[in-house]
């Protein structure tokens, strides 16, 4: 629970949320309505909408589905297949396959899976064999019209087997608009993938420069960034012993660098809901460990105290200057400040689908300013694991656009991967990660613009009202958040 000291600071802290106005209610039906619709309707009905009745939540609302809205009608004109900012509807993590309790459903995937590869957008093979494996092994545990329907979308996979083309939306007709078209849905009108591209780069040059002084430093001269990376992770003086003992002291030492990070708050927000500072670093349960569960989060609530119940079953691969970035961007100043905003937003589906790579971009852009306020001042071990995790984002961000259109193999992004970073991010294996951005186009390349962009505005401005522009009334395209914080139409 809150310490004395901490409650009195987030009552005074406690901001102030508008209130709901009269045609509030009215935009929720038609974006209901929009959400099970056809685009080109949505936007007609929407059109309709008088902006000054509407509280400052709601007008996020209404002009992330519209700008939103007007991407998908231009997607379904241009590019008919798969299903909104998705190529392909069947994946190792996508489709009916999945649930398994529909036979209806997975035979109307298989219907567009042949229909998409008729259009150009087949799986690509590697993507393709690891659907085909998955789906097999839930079909060795069905049976009945489950099993049969299964059985015909594998053999609808297999027929495409031979001609599985290699991964890239860019080898589709016209697939450089389509990928420009996946990073506007989910970022903003501002997003171009050249400029982007050009940024990512800058970034991880920026990084790298950074990182290499630290190595050089401790004594890691020589070898490429990403070798002199992997060395420093396998020093034993810096790991924690593999039994309770080591993770207990492990989240023991995240803790202590969340103290230090609450302390600094009110340096960087004017206000954020008092249930924020009522977060801490937790351990899974041994089963939760034993089972390989990912980290995850419970969102502090009035009653409730919220939580960061961190990953630690492969605690060899987690030093213990990787550690201090992770409390940055999963408590604090990262999710547990911002999460709890947008809960109080209110905001709509369809807000949520249209700006998907926010919470991410503020997380990172989180750990950058912990960094620039001095949380790893005079300690380069942590400020090598602060770097290594912005590289992973940068560098993803990078694989994301060279797999996609510039015809970059799985094996040439991995390669490049290792020689910019050395490791992978602790729950992003090399593989697994490219793959989902193989299915995913467009995913990674959003969170590193969301971030780039928050960061680029920051320069400059007063930090604490900056901070209320970009967090007010929850998650925003960059193109609306851009025209808060400079004013401009």
């Amino acid at each position: 629970m809150l310490s004395a000291a901490s409650a009195a600071l987030a009552v005074r802290s406690l901001p102030a949320f508008a209130r709901p106005q009269a045609g509030d209610a009215e935009l929720r039906i038609i974006l209901d309505r929009a959400a099970k619709g056809s685009p080109e309707q949505a936007l007609r009905d929407l059109a309709t909408i008088d902006m000054h009745d509407l509280s400052p939540s709601a007008r996020l609302d209404l002009v992330t589905a519209r700008s939103g809205l007007a991407i998908d009608a231009e997607l379904l004109r241009r590019f008919p297949f798969g299903r909104f900012g998705r190529p392909y509807r069947v994946t190792p993590l996508a489709g009916a396959w999945i649930k398994h309790n529909d036979a209806a459903a997975i035979d109307a995937d298989t219907i567009a899976i042949q229909q998409d590869a008729m259009a150009g957008a087949g799986l690509p093979a590697g993507l393709l064999a690891r659907t085909i494996a998955a789906i097999e092994a839930v079909r060795a545990s069905t049976s009945g019209p489950i099993a049969s329907a299964l059985g015909r979308q594998l053999a609808a996979l297999r027929d495409q087997s031979a001609a599985a083309p290699p991964p890239g939306v860019g080898r589709i007709p016209d697939g450089g608009a389509y990928y420009a078209l996946l990073l506007r849905r989910i970022t903003g009108d501002d997003a171009n993938p050249a400029s982007a591209e050009r940024r990512f780069e800058q970034e991880r040059r920026r990084l790298s420069a950074r990182a290499d002084a630290l190595l050089s430093k401790l004594g890691h001269k020589r070898g490429s960034l990403g070798a002199r990376y992997s060395a420093l992770w396998r020093d034993p003086r810096w790991l924690y012993s593999d039994d309770d003992a080591g993770r207990d002291r492990a989240v023991a030492d995240m803790n202590r660098a969340l103290d230090a990070a609450r302390r600094r708050l009110p340096a960087q927000f004017a206000a954020w809901p008092p249930r924020s500072l009522d977060v801490g670093a937790r351990r899974m349960s041994r089963a939760d460990e034993a089972a390989g569960r990912s980290g995850y989060r419970e969102l502090p609530t009035v009653t409730r105290s919220g939580a960061y119940y961190v990953d630690l079953k492969d605690i060899a691969r987690r030093p213990a200057w990787t550690l201090p970035g992770v409390v940055h961007h999963e408590l604090l100043p990262g999710h547990m400040i911002q999460l709890p905003i947008e809960a109080d937003a209110g905001q709509h589906s369809l807000r949520l689908d249209y700006t998907p790579a926010f919470p991410e971009g503020w997380a990172i852009y989180a750990e950058q300013m912990a960094a620039a306020d001095g949380s790893f001042a005079g300690d380069p071990l942590a400020e090598l694991g602060h770097i290594h995790w912005m590289l992973f984002r940068s560098c993803r961000a990078l694989a994301d656009i060279g797999i996609h259109l510039h015809g970059w193999s799985l094996e040439q992004a991995h390669a490049r991967l290792v020689e910019w970073q050395g490791e992978p991010g602790y729950f992003a294996p090399f593989p697994l990660e490219l793959d989902r951005i193989a299915a995913e186009p467009a995913s990674r390349a959003a969170e590193a613009f969301v971030w780039l962009t928050v960061a680029d505005l920051a320069r400059g401005r007063e930090r604490k009202a900056f901070h209320r522009i970009v967090l007010a009334d929850g998650r925003k395209r960059t193109d609306e958040l851009r025209r808060l914080v400079t004013g401009r139409k």
